[in-house]
Order: C-alpha cells, then sequence, then structure tokens
C-alpha cells in the first residue's frame, strides 16, 4: 500500500479529483457534503492496474482549516497537488506549498483540475514554475519517456513533479492521471518493515460491539493484533485488540499504510487527534530538541528592548506551533545562531534526530502567500543543557558542522558517553560496540578519560602516599561516571593513554604502576608480594623509588637490614614501634614490593615466601611445623603464619596428621616422598 496526501487551495477539486478516482465520498460529514467544502480529513483509496494499492488523505483547503490540512499531510510519503484550471495559483496553493517544503516531501504529482472549463496549461505553467524551488520540485522527477505523456502545452520539467491535466466532471485525463500515479509508487522509497512503530493519530471514535478505534498513517514498522503500544505523552500502554486497513480486517499491517486500530482498555474521551502509539523503547519522548530551519528564514523585525542576536541569526517569535505527523506543539524558541535553534515544547512528543518539523506562527499576518512556515530539520532530541558563558558558541561551532540527518559519531562526539537503548531510541543506528554494559563512548572523550583516570590516581598517591589506592566508586564520583563497571573499562582498556603509567586495580582500589611493572594480582595482599622489588635482594637504596614518605622509606630499609642475616626474625612489636613503621605504613611498603606482611603482626622482606620455599624443599617429605621452625632458624610466631601463606599460595600442601608437603613442580622428577 500506498499512501498520498492532497494539497491545494479551497475548492479546487480536491474531493472531487478523488471520487472520480475511487469511486469512495471522502468527505466523512453531512456538513461537508451540504457546503460542498472540506473541513476535516477525508480518506479513500483505490487499486492500481499493477494491484498495488493507493491510500489518499484528502485535505481541507479553507485557510482556517491548515491545523487539519498539516495533520493529515504530515505523516504522508507523497503527495497530489491540485491547482484549478480556472483559478490558477491561489493564496493556499502557495501555503499548502509551503507546508510540504517544509515537511521535505520530495514525491508527488500536479494535477490541474477543471480543464474542461479552461486552457489548463497557463495553470501548469505557473504551478509548475512555483514547485520548482520546492523539495518537490527538486525531488525524484518523473522517469524517462514521461515528458511524452505530459499534459498539452505544459512546459518542459525535466527531473521535476509529473504533471497531468484532468476533468473530474468528464473524466478526461483521469487514465492519465492513474498511470502517472503507477509511476509515483514505483519511485517511493520503502520504509524498514521492522522500524519502530510510530503511528500519529487522525481519527478517535467508537464503533459499538467493539469500542474504542484510532486511525493514522503508520509511516513505518508493523502492527499485530496483540501488539501493546505506548501512548504518548502518558506512556500508558494499550494494547491492540484487532486491525483494519482499507476496510479490511488484517493480522499485521506494515507501512507505509493508512490502519485502524481497535484498542483494549480505553476509552475515546482519553484520546485525541496528535496523540501517539509508540514502540515505547525505539522513540525518545523529548521536550526539548535542537534544530536547524531549512530554508533559513527571512530575517523578522527584532522586538524592541531585546538583546542584540550575533550577525546572520534569524529572528523569529519567541513561540511558534511545531507540526509533525498530526501532532501540534508549542514551542519556545531560543535562536543560537544563524539557523540553528533550540525548541523547548509544551508536551513531549516521540522523535528521532533527523525528523523533519514544521514550524508557524499562527498570529501571523497572512501574506500573499501565506502565513509564514519554517522548516527544521532535529538534530537532537536530548540536547545538553547549555550552562555557563560561551556554551550556546560552543553548541553552534558543534551543529554548523553537522549532516543532516546527524550520524553516530556526531552524537556520540557532542553526548561523549550514551547507552546503546538511548541511542537506538534517538534513532541512530550502526551503534559501535560498547565499552562497558551498553555504555558507548566516544574514542576521543575514551582516552581523555583514561588520561584523567590516571592523573586522579596518581593525584591521590600524592596527597595520601599510604592509602591502598583511589576507591573505585572516589574515582567514578571524580570523573563523573554514570557507574563503577566504567572505571573498571579504563583500567581495562590498554593503548592510547600517552604515558609510561598505568592504573590497575586491586581489591577494589586504583593504584599507578609503570607499564614495565609487574602487576600485583587480585587479592595478593597478606599472601605474599610478588617478590620481584630490587629491595628483596637487598638493594634497599631503590625502596626510594616508590613514591612512600621518607620516614617510611627509611623504616623499611631498617627493617630490611635487620632481615638481612636472618631473613626469618621478624622485628617484634616493640622494633616496629621504635622504626614507626605502623600497620598502615606497613600495608602501604607490602603494596610497593618492598615487604611481605603476615598475620599476627609479622613483617619480612619481600621474597622471603620463595625464599622459605627454597629451603624447605630440602626437608625430607612429609614435614611437620616444628621441622620447617627449625629449618628456616625463626620462631613459632613467624612459622605458623608463613607456612599458612605458602599453603594459600599453593607452594606446600597441608596432609590431615598437620604435616606439610611441597607440591611438585611442573615438570619435576621428584615424588612428595623426598628427594
Amino acid at each position: 500500500m500506498h499512501v498520498i496526501a492532497t494539497a491545494g487551495h479551497v475548492d479546487h477539486g480536491k474531493s472531487m479529483l478523488v471520487r472520480a478516482l475511487t469511486g469512495m465520498e471522502p468527505d466523512r460529514w453531512e456538513a461537508e457534503r451540504r457546503r460542498g467544502m472540506t473541513i476535516d480529513l477525508g480518506f479513500a483509496w483505490m487499486t492500481l492496474p499493477s494491484g498495488e494499492a493507493i491510500a489518499f488523505v484528502d485535505v481541507p483547503g479553507h485557510e482556517r482549516f491548515i491545523t487539519n490540512m498539516l495533520a493529515g499531510a504530515g505523516p504522508a510519503p507523497a503527495v497530489m497537488f491540485v491547482v484549478a484550471a480556472d483559478e490558477g495559483w491561489m493564496p493556499q496553493s502557495a501555503e499548502h506549498l509551503a507546508a510540504i517544503d517544509a515537511l521535505g516531501v520530495r514525491h508527488g504529482v500536479l494535477v490541474v483540475t477543471r480543464a474542461d472549463l479552461a486552457d489548463p496549461a497557463p495553470a501548469l505553467r505557473q504551478a509548475t514554475l512555483k514547485i520548482a524551488g520546492t523539495s518537490l520540485g527538486r525531488g525524484a522527477g518523473p522517469p524517462d519517456g514521461a515528458a511524452a505523456r505530459r499534459a498539452p502545452d505544459a512546459p518542459a520539467n525535466p527531473g521535476g513533479i509529473e504533471t497531468v491535466a484532468v476533468s473530474s466532471v468528464t473524466g478526461q485525463g483521469l487514465p492519465e492521471l492513474v498511470a502517472a500515479l503507477g509511476r509515483l509508487v514505483a519511485r517511493l522509497p520503502q520504509p524498514d518493515p521492522r522500524s519502530g512503530v510510530r503511528l500519529w493519530l487522525d481519527r478517535v471514535f467508537a464503533i459499538k460491539g467493539s469500542g474504542t478505534v484510532v486511525t493514522g498513517t503508520l509511516q513505518a514498522g508493523t502492527v499485530h493484533a496483540g501488539d501493546e503500544l505506548a501512548l504518548t505523552p502518558s506512556m500508558r500502554t494499550l494494547r491492540i485488540r484487532g486491525v483494519q486497513s482499507l476496510g479490511s480486517p488484517a493480522a499485521e499491517v506494515s507501512g507505509p499504510a493508512r490502519v485502524a486500530l481497535n484498542l483494549r482498555g480505553v476509552s475515546t474521551r482519553e484520546l485525541r487527534r496528535g496523540m501517539a502509539l509508540i514502540e515505547a523503547s525505539r522513540w525518545a519522548v523529548t521536550s526539548v530538541i535542537d534544530v536547524r530551519l531549512t530554508p533559513p528564514p527571512a530575517a523578522h523585525r527584532q522586538p524592541p528592548g531585546t538583546a542584540p542576536l550575533p550577525p546572520g541569526t534569524a529572528r523569529l517569535p519567541s513561540r511558534l506551533t511545531l507540526h509533525i505527523g498530526a501532532a501540534r506543539a508549542v514551542a519556545r524558541v531560543r535562536m543560537l545562531a544563524g539557523d540553528l535553534a533550540r525548541l523547548s515544547l509544551d508536551h513531549p512528543l516521540p522523535l528521532h534526530v533527523g525528523d523533519r518539523v514544521l514550524l508557524r506562527d499562527p498570529g501571523a499576518t497572512a501574506e500573499a502567500s501565506g502565513r509564514p512556515i519554517i522548516g527544521a530539520t532535529v538534530l537532537d532530541v536530548a540536547p545538553p543543557r547549555l550552562r555557563g558563558t560561551g556554551a550556546a558558541a560552543a553548541a553552534v561551532r558543534e551543529l554548523t558542522a553537522w549532516p543532516e540527518p546527524p550520524t553516530t559519531p556526531d552524537l556520540l562526539r557532542r553526548h561523549r558517553l550514551l547507552r546503546a537503548s538511548t541511542a537506538s531510541a534517538m534513532g541512530l543506528r550502526d551503534l559501535p560496540p560498547p565499552v562497558s554494559g551498553e555504555w558507548l563512548a566516544d574514542p576521543v572523550h575514551w582516552q581523555r578519560l583514561r588520561r584523567l583516570l590516571t592523573a586522579a590516581v596518581a593525584a591521590h598517591a600524592a596527597r595520601d602516599p599510604l592509602a591502598p589506592g583511589l576507591p573505585v566508586d572516589a574515582a567514578r564520583a571524580e570523573l563523573g561516571l554514570p557507574d563503577r563497571g566504567m572505571v573498571e573499562a579504563l583500567v581495562a582498556s590498554r593503548g592510547g593513554g600517552g604515558t609510561d603509567v598505568r592504573v590497575v586495580a586491586s581489591g577494589g582500589y586504583l593504584r599507578c604502576v609503570s607499564s614495565g611493572d609487574g602487576e600485583q594480582p587480585e587479592g595478593a595482599g597478606r599472601d605474599g608480594a610478588a617478590g620481584q622489588h630490587p629491595a628483596a635482594d637487598g638493594h634497599a637504596a631503590q625502596a626510594r623509588d616508590t613514591g612512600l614518605p621518607d620516614r617510611v622509606v627509611d623504616a623499611v630499609q631498617a627493617v630490611l637490614a635487620d632481615l638481612a642475616d636472618a631473613p626469618f626474625s621478624a622485628p617484634d612489636a616493640d622494633r616496629l614501634r621504635e622504626l614507626g613503621l605502623d600497620a598502615r605504613a606497613a600495608a602501604a611498603a607490602e603494596r610497593a614490593g618492598l615487604l611481605l606482611r603476615l598475620p599476627g603482626n609479622v613483617v619480612l622482606a619481600a621474597g622471603a615466601a620463595e625464599q622459605a620455599a627454597a629451603i624447605l624443599t630440602r626437608l625430607p617429605q612429609p614435614f611437620t611445623a616444628a621441622e620447617a621452625r627449625q629449618a628456616l632458624r625463626t620462631t613459632r610466631r613467624v612459622a605458623i603464619p608463613l607456612l599458612e601463606s605458602l599453603d594459600r599460595r599453593g607452594i606446600t600442601r597441608r596432609l590431615p596428621d598437620d604435616r606439610r608437603t611441597m607440591r611438585e613442580p611442573p615438570g619435576s622428577l621428584m615424588t612428595n616422598g623426598g628427594r
């Protein structure tokens, strides 16, 4: 199915033409038929010789009903523009054309009616010239060979809108119009049936025995009986009881199509034209948008007493009416610069980036071409707040470079971080892989966050060198990230940091290490340090490279000196107190790879566990704790926690009789029974 809206001046024969094509009466109200003037939207359909169906949305032409016209033409992808041969171009012809141009409609056919009353050539020539500079004239024109079927004396219009002269009374030109409509629908792009559903409601009524029914033009996506859709702006969930299209029941209908939905659990009093039924997760329901006016309107007189605008900035009323689909909302306008504006709507609408909207001032004085109508393209459906001096100027610099529609990288550059679900609801496609969970990140901003994280961790270490590190949640807050998973993702990411220092995580804390250093495994703490620091080999002077306070380094050097000749004679509490090496300082030294801490306030040199393992390997296997104590030449206070540490690290294995045996190293030919 294809949907085509009519357009044109009042009393130029739009409804009569639809009636002649379809055999159906588009005027639904008795008052319309009595007065011979369309007041509200009318609907009719026909089948082309090819078997394709066309649904017509017949719109009123009188200036008082322009909002009804926009509700009908807004969702339609193509238009049948009507001009009467005996009257030619008229004010509402101009206003309807301005609306179609503002909405960006590119597909249509120009029909000159009442060809039996006057020569159609002047009206065709005049209308073609008016249309030529609009989206309708610049859009996809007739195919090759269509010029030969052009109305007599119509001006050449290669690549423009196809023209036909008809008489709805005599039938003159109707076969040619049907053929032109066939060529028109063949050129229409086919929307994706998997797209998100957004059905603007243009009629609401009740049927006895069925209940509430709504109708609208389905632009894309597919609706099924039994589907649940959200009603905007309340976002109330409604279930579809039944679906009809062109008067016939259907299990499902894909856009573009005219559809009628029988809704369950809602009354007609709760619904009105302009509401929308949407797939909630597929649309951004928003009341603030950034737009580009296309084309920029002519400068209006600036109200007295207002601040001057930047050069080249369009001057618009502070409030305009925004139209999209069958909806309208009052928009408060903030001009940014040039053709860029921020609109604040009086109620939220379901929108995508790239949507076309129409802006008009109902209170403006109508000119010969109708009231001013402005088209706009939605650039951002969730724009960041403009805070501080220069924020608006920065937004202008960014938005000016964007194409229409904006791309995913454009929006990511602006928002820096977006949930994938949010980006999809904004209408973005080709999303990059998430950096954490469902979070997407602008690559440049992600690298900046890595640098900021490294700087934050280093600054924390400088402020409190004895701390275990910067807590992950504190890092999240300092970087303004939405969840801690992003901090962990930053730590896990590699490359692009621009520094030889990287951040590692351990026990919920972050610390900086040189890129070449070994990373202490998570939870290594009391079960032993890596044992690779030079101080473990007796080079205590190099302990000053750790960044620890001098008093701690001096205390550590003193402990290492004490342990140099008796590596398992741990200093007692009095000695540690004398040196000023409290638990917090000892923990910092352990994290720096200088010491090994064991339960019971036992402090040994880093690498003591490996040194003990080498000695215990030479004992007859298995061995007792007393034998280990004697071999290590230490006390029970040191031997027991050291053996338990070796058990946890998998170096020794404790047997049921409390003796221990060394685990066989890979490739060893020894057995645990001896050497």
